[in-house]
């Protein structure tokens, strides 16, 4: 009797030793990267110079992913990664991925280093390239793009882009805002967006300006 019953225990230690880590390793692992994520952004909160947002457009970026929870991501425009890294933050949390374009080779490597160090190279693809060749060749969709590159190019990249973002998905643009359309030499682009009837374009004044473009329809 006393064998069955310790054979007994040991059945069931053996099933919530199984059973337990299925919820715990999840929570303890989101956790632990929310903790290394926070700390990395923490202790660079003032080395974002290179071409990167400001903390409250990143903060922007990663709120709306998670209230939409999208997955399928694209940015034109790596930099040195700051963005890319509010951005596959909310990813890691909705389980998407984030491809991420860059010219410059050095701001690139940066970026990777930084990726490893933020903990989120699993949810980001870098890709050394010029976006005026490879964003045509992209299949999509997608259902999140940030476009934070050449300002004279941007048009072209919505034009690019827009079929091939979902129903909808969100596009979002850099450095552009109603306000401030105009200092970047973008006021056309703001008529542009305002224009689309099967987007409905809002912006975003309280950082560096952030139009923010939902896809209502194909057409």
């Amino acid at each position: 009797m006393k064998k069955l019953m310790i054979a007994d225990l040991t059945v069931v230690a053996l099933l919530l030793a199984f059973a337990t880590p299925l919820w715990s390793q999840e929570d303890g692992s989101s956790a632990a990267l929310d903790r290394r994520v926070k700390a990395f952004l923490g202790s660079h909160a003032s080395e974002w110079h290179d071409w990167n947002v400001p903390e409250v457009d990143g903060k922007l970026l990663h709120d709306i992913i998670l209230r939409n929870g999208y997955k399928k991501a694209l940015e034109i425009g790596t930099s040195t990664g700051h963005s890319a890294i509010w951005i596959a933050w909310a990813l890691s949390k909705t389980g998407g991925k984030l491809i991420t374009l860059e010219i410059d080779e050095s701001r690139y490597k940066t970026a990777l280093g930084n990726f490893r160090k933020a903990g989120l190279s699993a949810y980001i693809d870098a890709r050394l390239c010029d976006a005026h060749e490879l964003v045509p060749e992209l299949e999509g969709p997608f259902d999140f793009v940030f476009s934070d590159a050449d300002k004279g190019w941007y048009k072209n990249y919505f034009d690019v882009l827009a079929p091939k973002l979902a129903v909808g998905g969100c596009y979002a643009t850099h450095n552009v805002s109603d306000r401030r359309g105009g200092s970047f030499g973008l006021s056309s682009y703001v008529e542009y967006l305002k224009g689309l009837r099967n987007f409905e374009t809002t912006f975003n004044n309280s950082g560096a300006g952030v139009a923010i473009s939902y896809k209502k329809s194909e057409k």
